[in-house]
């Protein structure tokens, strides 16, 4: 191209306009470039950014993929022909685009951020790591590497790192929103409500439309944590005002971009307090269906499909973030694979997890279609939508955000959620809650928007951990010390401190007994549980150091070891754990549970009911402490027990009743 050509100077004049934001004069001029020089790949390449700009990826890679053609080395085309193939749902391919693009030009920023950014989207997340700390490397004043690198630390835990990258990210751009944003989350998920919502503040004063934040704020009223003498009363009362600001802000916009706000952050923390949801959580749920009706209005509406004949199989697809090595799996999902009956059932798999193990892979493998890693929310969609399913199961809803995005439209004539988040989902596009008639107290129906179904007995068919104990060891924590080893296997925000009473009440009563905690991924967190429990214990005039130990968390052979080796599993109150109880019975210890008033609290005394110990269950904290107690120091008791819980253990497990119960249930859906 002669400089100076009429060619080039429509070219110039393109670039200037483009770069004043006039995209609809830069693609006049281009289109006269283009009546010049066809396949001009500098004139096709621009058209092509521009196109992507306004929303319209097919065009953006068609013309980009000219560009790329009739110049295959330029770097820059091969960077924007990977950011037009992420658009377009084809992340592998934008993954190789941005790996050339490099190849040609090792010292490409940009193109290293995006590579990066592409292998984070595709669950190779250290890698992604790599990419962010070479682009810093090359350009430490790059504030989107390091705004990158710190999300990638907060997926991986490291809290700490995640904050420091955005605060440097924020010394070299201070009014960067998005950093902005990203540092309120991490604060927030560390116990740090008041500087996640300074931060959250600080968004929406540089972008009022901001709708993450306007999100965040509302959900940052429920804290991670709870100080000794906080109040969860007050609260729940500035969400519920939030949400009334939140709803009036949804109500006056019309927003083509809202859906990106569902799931940006959930009101998670909510299902760890002791009290009725329902009403919150219906209208934090319509706000999210709300929110995702500008996609829903594209989607032809879910059809009904009439089987033709009785041999016909049903089409049942199971979308979770959770086909792998995980609570969820292992507990609920893993029996449906193994037992359902696969002459009258379709299986059409959803899998959203960023990671992939043996277990994924004997997922896929019983599955008749299995779907992983296929882009955003959009592929997602087109990939259920094609699949026609006629029922849909979400094994967790409330925990995952591209989950929530998903259930908060209608892909299926029939749409089921159960208890992976043993909390109502509140949102309409949910037909069904699948629990059990193990869990569920009298009227327990009224605790959901979704109709209640109570499978048999325990509500899913889980197997026995096939695990072998490790003591000792490097794997082995020091847990010496004098007294009764008592276990409390809990997630720092499952204790409440209103129930802290039970320890203190605990070692008065025993004298020398050692609680064993846990540190959780967000070690702020425990750091904050272990400061309140010394604060509880000295209010009684208690050492807590002299009780209590917190060690690192433990993978499951060393986790056994030590329950081999304990006297008695504490469970949490209030909100109960499901695994970690099942694997205290395959130990053969004791269990002190106390009965609450919802699905959530009520999933080890399930587990207690079930292998015939209801007498250990709790209705009280009063009880609680009287039952452990007595489980410590009366050692013929404390034997009755450990023979019941071997006699009965194996009630719990390979219960293909409640799998029986779906099918009957999911038949009865499809007429």
């Amino acid at each position: 191209m002669v400089a100076g050509s009429p060619l080039a100077q429509l070219l110039r004049q393109a670039a200037s306009e483009y770069g004043a934001g006039r995209f609809a004069r830069a693609l006049e001029l281009l289109q006269d470039a283009l009546r010049i020089e066809r396949n001009n790949p500098y004139a096709n390449h621009l058209a092509g950014v521009i196109a992507a700009r306004q929303g319209d990826h097919v065009e953006a890679l068609k013309r980009i993929a000219v560009a790329v053609r009739h110049r295959p080395g330029e770097p820059v085309f091969l960077n924007s022909y990977g950011n037009a193939l992420l658009l377009a749902g084809r992340p592998e391919e934008a993954r190789d685009a941005y790996r050339q693009a490099i190849e040609h030009k090792p010292d490409y920023v940009e193109a290293c951020t995006n590579l990066g950014n592409t292998l984070k989207q595709l669950g190779q997340i250290e890698e992604a790591e790599g990419c962010f700390r070479r682009a810093l490397d090359l350009d430490p004043g790059s504030v989107q590497a390091w705004y990158h690198l710190g999300v990638v630390h907060r997926e991986l835990g490291r809290a700490d790192e995640a904050v420091k990258c955005f605060q440097r990210a924020l010394e070299i751009a201070p009014d960067c929103v998005d950093v902005h944003y990203s540092l309120g989350v991490v604060q927030w998920e560390q116990g740090d409500r008041d500087a996640a919502l300074a931060c959250y503040d600080r968004v929406l004063q540089l972008n009022p439309d901001y709708s993450a934040a306007r999100w965040g704020r509302a959900v940052a009223q429920l804290p991670a944590f709870y100080g000794i003498d906080d109040d969860p009363v007050v609260a729940r009362r500035c969400f519920e005002e939030e949400l009334g600001v939140l709803e009036q802000w949804m109500g006056e916009r019309a927003r083509s971009d809202a859906h990106m706000a569902v799931g940006s952050q959930l009101p998670f923390y909510i299902a760890y307090q002791e009290y009725g949801n329902r009403g919150l959580l219906a209208r934090f749920g319509r706000l999210c269906v709300d929110a995702m009706s500008p996609l829903q209005r594209t989607l032809p509406p879910p059809q009904r499909r009439s089987r033709p004949s009785e041999r016909a199989r049903i089409r049942l697809g199971v979308v979770s973030a959770q086909i792998y090595s995980h609570s969820v799996w292992a507990a609920i999902v893993r029996g449906w694979f193994q037992h359902l009956d696969r002459s009258r059932f379709e299986l059409h798999v959803f899998s959203l997890a960023r990671r992939e193990d043996a277990e994924t892979q004997w997922a896929r493998g019983r599955s008749d279609s299995f779907h992983a890693g296929i882009g955003g929310l959009n592929q997602w969609v087109s990939a259920i939508a094609a699949s026609q399913p006629d029922v849909l199961i979400y094994p967790e809803i409330g925990m995952d955000p591209l989950t929530v995005q998903l259930a908060s439209l209608r892909l299926a004539p029939v749409q089921i959620a159960t208890w992976g988040h043993p909390e109502t989902t509140g949102l309409p596009t949910i037909d069904y809650y699948l629990s059990a008639e193990d869990f569920e107290p009298p009227g327990a129906g009224d605790n959901y928007t979704e109709e209640l179904v109570r499978l048999p007995h325990l509500g899913c068919c889980c197997a026995e951990s096939p695990t072998a104990a490790v003591t000792g060891g490097p794997v082995s924590p020091d847990v010496s010390g004098d007294g009764p080893l008592l276990i409390c296997p809990g997630a720092p925000f499952k204790y409440m401190p209103w129930h802290d009473r039970v320890f203190t009440e605990i070692a008065r009563r025993l004298g020398r007994c050692r609680f064993v905690f846990f540190i959780h991924r967000l070690e702020h967190l425990s750091a904050r549980l272990q400061g309140r429990l010394e604060q509880a214990f000295a209010r009684e005039g208690l050492d807590f150091a002299d009780y209590g130990i917190f060690v690192p968390w433990l993978e499951r052979p060393a986790f056994h070891g030590l329950m081999e080796r304990a006297d008695l599993f504490l469970d949490t109150i209030g909100f109960s754990g499901f695994n970690t109880a099942v694997q205290a019975v395959e130990c053969g210890l004791p269990i002190v549970t106390r009965d609450g008033a919802f699905l959530r609290g009520r999933l080890a005394s399930g587990i207690l009911r079930r292998i015939e110990l209801a007498d250990t269950i709790a209705a009280s904290d009063e009880q609680y402490v009287d039952l452990a107690v007595r489980m410590v120091t009366d050692r013929d008791y404390q034997r009755d027990i450990r023979e019941r819980m071997a006699a009965g253990r194996a009630r719990i497990f390979d219960d293909v009743a409640p799998v029986r119960a779906l099918e009957e249930f999911l038949e009865s859906l499809a007429g």
